[in-house]
C-alpha cells in the first residue's frame, strides 16, 4: 500500500512484490525529495532491484549475495538516469531496502532511511535495518550518480514463530517507528489490511510525506530445517 499523503504532489516511493520458488521478494525505495525526477529514481530503483533479486534466487545464489547484487545493479540503474550529470538536486537519487523471505528464514538489506522490521504474530517485534542518516536525521547514503558506491547494511533472521516482514518509507516511520508500535497498529489481520492499517494511521497523524508499508507473510521454520546459510 502505497500514498503520496497530504503535503506532497506526487508519490515518490515505489514498492514491487514477487516471487520466485519458494522464495518472496520486497523491494521499497524513496526517491530523496532533493534530487531530480525522485519518483523516477525510486520507480527504477525498486524495478531494477527485484528483478535482480527474482533472478539471482532462481540461479540459486545465496540470499545475501543476490541482495548485494541486487542493490549494485539499482545503483547503476538509478545513476543511468542522470545522463552523466552527477550535480546534487540534479541526479535522481532514492533510498532502497529488500527482503528475501522463505522457509529457512528471511534476509533484509537497506541503503538510506527506508526500513524492516519483523513483526512477529507473538513475541516482541525487531527492527532489522540501522538507518544511514546524520545529524538532523539527512539520509548520508543514497542510491545515485551523486553517491559514493552503495554499501548496503546486510541482516539475516530465523524466527521460530510465524509472523510478517514490513518493508516502509520514513512517511510512516515519522508517525511509528517502534515494533510494538507497528505490530499493534497492523493487528492480526491479512498482509494488505494491515498495510492499509499503516498507511491509515500515517495520514490521520498528518500525512506530511509519501508514505509505503509492504508486509510480507512469514510462516513459522519447519522443525526439521536446516539452518540458514
Amino acid at each position: 500500500m502505497t500514498d503520496r499523503g497530504l503535503r506532497r504532489a506526487v508519490n515518490a516511493d515505489a514498492a514491487v512484490l514477487t516471487s520466485v520458488g519458494e522464495w518472496t521478494v520486497g523491494v521499497v525505495c524513496d526517491g530523496v525529495s532533493l534530487s531530480a525526477r525522485p519518483e523516477r529514481a525510486a520507480q527504477v530503483a525498486a524495478e531494477a532491484g527485484a528483478e535482480r533479486l527474482a533472478k539471482a534466487l532462481a540461479a540459486d545464489a545465496l540470499p545475501e549475495t543476490a541482495l548485494t547484487d541486487a542493490v549494485a545493479h539499482a545503483s547503476r540503474a538509478v545513476t543511468a538516469l542522470a545522463g552523466g550529470s552527477s550535480a546534487l538536486g540534479v541526479a535522481p537519487a532514492s533510498t532502497f531496502v529488500a527482503a528475501v523471505v522463505g522457509p529457512l528464514g528471511l534476509w533484509v538489506a537497506g541503503v538510506g532511511d527506508s526500513r524492516a522490521y519483523w513483526l512477529p504474530d507473538r513475541g516482541p517485534g525487531v527492527l532489522l535495518t540501522e538507518d544511514d542518516t546524520g545529524e538532523h536525521d539527512a539520509i548520508t547514503a543514497w542510491l545515485g550518480a551523486d553517491a559514493p558506491d552503495p554499501r548496503p547494511r546486510l541482516r539475516s533472521h530465523r524466527p521460530s514463530v510465524p509472523g510478517r516482514v514490513l518493508l516502509c518509507t520514513d512517511g510512516l516511520t515519522r508517525y511509528l517507528s517502534d515494533p510494538a508500535d507497528l505490530r499493534a497498529t497492523a493487528g492480526s489481520g491479512d498482509c494488505l489490511h494491515a498495510a492499509r492499517t499503516l498507511v491509515a494511521h500515517a495520514l490521520a497523524a498528518g500525512g506530511h510525506d509519501n508514505v509505503t508499508a509492504l508486509l510480507i507473510p512469514r510462516p513459522a521454520a519447519p522443525a526439521t530445517a536446516a539452518p540458514p546459510r
